[in-house]
């Protein structure tokens, strides 16, 4: 039987295909109509004379609002030890098998996360409203005072401040850290046991490092939460950030320029905070991913190196075949 020769592809024989991307002509449309909507948007925003820009730059670095931001950050930092400290005893007690300590810690987190944080500030700092000008301490179920508080002195804007947002914090933080608790293994908690670990040592040094994986995240959206949450505090006429703001619009009348102020620093600070939440959560998923993703460093390295290897690429000519000999 003859042989047949199979058919050559187009192009002749050892020719490459040639692949031709998929056209996505609505991926296209829309990427225009959000460009044309951003440049419109922008250039209305800031060739505005309603913005007062000149205003913004005026009070953007004023010392007022300098100190404000401050304020906001120590706010920040403070109701933030606060509620992770306290949410992870509350946490541990929340777990433990003792009912009446189970029980408290479970009316803790429903009494501060049912009642709005608006409304406990205000509530601490009325507290002297409740306990009087002049408290007495003593010792409990005895008549025996051993002073009487200031509570006016005691609990000023910035205590109540305090004790609102880390009570209040320290509620969420109980949640998170008790979820981070149960996805460790029961596994790793009876091996402690069996070599003797006591229970407060297996938490500290078996589950709660094995827990960060699954805390840090949910802890990193609630302090930049706080962060913006800090703003309630102006109520009380704290003068942190927003009420440092307000302060100088109830004398210039230069609402809109004032409140961009404000909106700008909370921006800057919530990205700052946002690209150490990146790196905490880069950290702590080593071992739990093969492969771990890439930093916005090493995300501008690769494409560079990728546009560099196409033009290379593109330049690049092919290598020589040696004259075409014809056949007679």
């Amino acid at each position: 039987m003859a042989k047949t020769d199979a058919p050559e592809p187009p192009g002749g024989t050892g020719s490459s295909v040639k692949a031709i991307p998929a056209r996505h002509p609505g991926r296209v449309v829309a990427t225009v109509v959000v460009v044309v909507l951003a440049i419109w948007l922008l250039q209305g925003i800031l060739t505005s004379p309603r913005f007062q820009w000149s205003v913004f730059r005026k009070f953007f670095f004023a010392h007022i609002v300098l100190v404000g931001v401050q304020r906001t950050i120590m706010l920040t930092v403070i109701a933030m030890v606060i509620g992770v400290a306290l949410g992870v005893v509350v946490a541990v007690m929340r777990l433990s098998p003792a009912r009446i300590v189970s029980g408290a810690a479970w009316f803790y987190i429903w009494f501060f996360r049912g009642t709005p944080l608006l409304v406990q500030i205000i509530f601490w700092y009325s507290i002297a409203a409740l306990t009087g000008p002049h408290p007495a301490i003593g010792l409990p179920f005895t008549h025996i005072v051993i002073f009487h508080a200031n509570a006016n002195l005691l609990v000023t804007r910035l205590t109540a401040a305090i004790l609102a947002l880390g009570l209040n914090e320290a509620a969420y933080m109980a949640e998170i850290v008790r979820a981070g608790i149960l996805s460790v293994d029961e596994g790793q908690t009876e091996a402690a046991q069996s070599i003797g670990m006591k229970r407060i040592q297996t938490m500290r040094l078996i589950v709660l490092p094995q827990a960060m994986r699954v805390i840090i995240p949910p802890t990193g959206n609630e302090t930049i939460s706080m962060l913006k949450t800090t703003s309630l505090v102006s109520v009380i006429a704290y003068p942190e950030l927003l009420y440092t703001t307000e302060l100088i619009y109830a004398v210039t009348y230069k609402v809109i320029p004032l409140l961009i102020v404000a909106m700008v620093w909370y921006l800057i600070l919530t990205t700052i905070l946002t690209i150490g939440q990146y790196y905490i959560e880069r950290h702590y998923a080593r071992g739990a991913t093969r492969n771990l993703p890439l930093t916005p460093f090493q995300q501008m390295k690769a494409i560079f190196r990728r546009n560099q290897t196409q033009l290379h690429d593109q330049t690049v000519l092919p290598p020589y075949a040696g004259p075409r000999m014809e056949h007679r």
